[in-house]
């Protein structure tokens, strides 16, 4: 594939105390990434092989519902999203904060 393609499949790392929890574990270093919806499991692991130069041990997903949200009398709803976990093979790391 394209780099260009790995980049439509990681939209963005997410940068939560949930993540920054996993990151920090001693045992297997762990991130998070908004994906794009329709991406699989594989594609994951691939794009972010590709975009990072490491070794995925595992990927898990989960696909989060959009809240509702109302703002005055206008009530709408945020869209539907897929976050993926990955889990690294030991000594791999991402550097996702510049200067860190």
């Amino acid at each position: 594939m394209k780099k260009e393609k790995y980049f439509d499949i990681i939209k963005r790392p997410l940068l939560t105390e949930k993540s920054s929890a996993l990151t920090s574990g001693d045992p297997k270093e762990g991130y998070a990434f908004e994906v794009k919806f329709d991406s699989t499991k594989e594609e994951i692991k691939e794009a972010v092989e590709a975009l990072f130069g490491v070794k995925v041990v595992s990927v898990n997903t989960v696909i989060t519902a959009g809240k509702v949200k109302r703002v005055g009398r206008n009530i709408g709803r945020r869209s539907t999203w897929k976050k993926a976990y990955i889990r690294l093979k030991d000594g791999d790391k991402i550097n996702l904060v510049e200067g860190v």
